[in-house]
């Protein structure tokens, strides 16, 4: 959504999200929050009695619902959904990003599960769920397209670890290498796990012959 359409409490955790993805939990002051969302600092205790957790949680929450929204845009790009296209479309997103605007920002899933996992298990356990619903539109999105029940969510945390693996990789080098690399060798790997009777639509070899 466009930031005016947005209420002052949307617009707040929005904005932590931006933050954390940018400078991680620590480096994200309430004051920088409320800043970067043009609300009144004092809004802040009214929408976030618990504090800066509370905020966090909430942001990591955004951000695993985004994730996992995207997935059906995503699809909606390709004329023909396979794996390897979802895959490459989950790729774009941060190359075309890193391209464009640098190599600041990360997921803001990863880096307060980095941060935080340790020390404020809430913040965990919001980071667990927000892994879980991304990994479950992904894993429904492989289902449609023909990958067995039991493969679709393996596959899906593969999709998910990689991405956030070559994210890493790309900060550090300040190149999209790893993030093209992992669309290149894991989709043929994710592709055959289609079934070749899903792929011909179910026509079976020599048919008519």
């Amino acid at each position: 959504m466009a930031g005016a359409e947005r209420g002052p409490r949307e617009r707040m955790v929005f904005s932590a999200a931006q933050l954390i993805r940018r400078a991680g939990v620590g480096a994200t002051g309430m004051r920088e929050v409320a800043a970067h969302a043009r609300a009144p600092r004092g809004s802040l205790q009214h929408y976030f009695p618990d504090g800066k957790e509370q905020l966090v949680n909430e942001a990591v929450g955004w951000a695993g619902r985004y994730a996992g929204n995207r997935v059906s845009r995503f699809l909606a790009a390709l004329p023909e959904p396979t794996p390897s296209g979802l895959f490459s479309e989950m790729v774009r997103q941060w190359t075309d990003e890193y391209e464009t605007e640098g190599f600041e920002g990360g997921c803001p899933v990863a880096a307060a599960t980095v941060d935080c996992a340790r020390t404020a298990d809430s913040t965990r356990q919001a980071a667990e769920a927000a892994f879980t619903r991304w990994t479950g539109a992904v894993a429904g999105a492989l289902t449609d397209m023909g990958v067995p029940e039991e493969r679709s969510r393996p596959l899906a945390t593969l999709m998910i670890s990689s991405l956030e693996g070559a994210i890493l990789i790309a900060r550090a080098e300040r190149s999209v290498r790893a993030l093209t690399t992992a669309v290149r060798e894991l989709g043929p790997l994710l592709d055959a796990a289609v079934p070749r009777a899903a792929t011909d639509g179910g026509r079976g070899e020599g048919v008519g012959n």
